[in-house]
């Protein structure tokens, strides 16, 4: 063996007890490290010196309302007659299954009341609400852009509101400074309820939205979530009542040139579509009339004039002045007012239907689901 071969084995030697030697001095330095942040003289954040366990402070959202176990299940009264859904017009209701209620909705409620308009967005007894927990104070204009790309999911409009440094939950908005902030999803609308594929897109684009603006979200249980979203849609769909009464010619089929005009000076407006509206003097519509034919049609012998029964207010009494305006229309346009199978609709049986009408109304008062109401018109959109 030659000299060289003595030295590289020499050198080799040495470097492998140095590399040995290195890794243990790191051991023995990471040991003693953990030593030091377990020693007896730090005090437990979870145990008490005496071993009993520390109490924790946990940030509560809370409304006021005793917090529920169950799903959420508006509901009214048994045996209580009810609208039936039908796009035509119809002489009389049918009762829904009834639903028993229960206090809370998916998700956490605030920790202290929000405003009305805040609420209006974000709903406790119609949205999934989830937290969304900042690490520090946000100005409205850095989050919004982030917000905004998550608005929807399927046809369930989305919403945010935020606590602001005054106290105060509000929509969020430029200029303002939050430090905290809560989604949330509409469970269910006039079609469908929140679905399984529907939460968990919400949920992976939800979490790409916090991870841009520095938040983390507190996700409800995904069972427990379309449990109440079931059961939401369920109501809706029990209340989904249209009432409608058609107006038939008495002899030939009106001009719609002179019909419109007629239409006009009763004090419908005339929309885009050519379905006429009767505002209510509030920006609202009471209900709203069919000629039955296509853009462009020159005439038409038959009229229908259409309640949609949760979307208006109890005060406004929809039904009489629709029922007043068919009357007022049969006097100018000589025609009868009939049901769906061309039978005449007699006082008595309009007396009826309306004193089902307004044991309907008093159905979704007890519901916490007031016709007319921001809640009712979201659901039944």
């Amino acid at each position: 063996m030659t000299d060289l071969q003595m030295s590289l084995i020499a050198a080799g030697g040495v470097f492998v007890v140095g590399v040995i030697s290195y890794n243990k001095w790191q051991e023995h330095k990471a040991r003693k490290s953990v030593e030091r942040a377990f020693a007896s003289d730090h005090d437990d954040v979870l145990m008490r010196p005496d071993g009993s366990a520390a109490e924790r402070s946990e940030p509560v959202l809370d409304l006021g309302a005793t917090p529920s176990m169950g799903p959420v299940e508006p509901g009214f009264g048994t045996g209580a007659p009810a609208a039936a859904p039908a796009a035509a017009p119809s002489a009389a209701f049918d009762a829904p299954a009834s639903l028993e209620p229960a206090a809370t909705p998916a998700g956490a409620a605030p920790d202290n009341a929000p405003s009305e308009l805040a609420e209006s967005l974000v709903d406790p007894l119609i949205d999934c609400m989830i937290p969304l927990a900042l690490e520090g104070p946000a100005r409205g204009e850095r989050i919004l852009p982030a917000l905004h790309q998550l608005r929807r999911v399927g046809n369930k409009p989305i919403h945010y509101i935020g606590l602001a440094v005054s106290g105060d939950w509000e929509p969020i908005a430029h200029g303002g400074v939050y430090t905290k902030l809560q989604a949330g999803v509409q469970m269910a609308t006039r079609t469908t309820a929140l679905n399984e594929l529907e939460y968990s897109e919400l949920v992976t684009r939800l979490r790409a939205v916090a991870d841009d603006i520095g938040a983390e979200p507190e996700v409800p249980d995904m069972i427990e979530v379309m449990s109440e979203a079931r059961t939401l849609h369920k109501f809706v769909a029990g209340h989904d009542a249209q009432l409608g009464v058609n107006l038939k010619s008495n002899g030939t089929p009106w001009a719609m040139s002179t019909l419109i005009g007629a239409l006009e000076k009763a004090g419908f407006d005339v929309g885009p579509s050519g379905r006429f509206a009767m505002p209510d003097g509030a920006g609202g519509v009471l209900f709203t009339l069919s000629t039955n034919v296509t853009l462009g049609a020159d005439t038409t012998d038959r009229l229908t004039l259409l309640l949609d029964v949760p979307c208006v207010a109890p005060s406004r009494d929809g039904f009489g002045a629709m029922v007043k305006a068919a009357r007022d229309l049969m006097m100018r346009l000589d025609a009868t007012m009939v049901d769906d199978f061309e039978q005449p609709l007699l006082d008595s049986t309009l007396d009826e239907i309306a004193g089902q009408v307004k044991d309907f109304y008093t159905e979704m008062e007890a519901a916490d689901i007031p016709a007319g109401s921001t809640r009712a018109l979201r659901l039944f959109s």
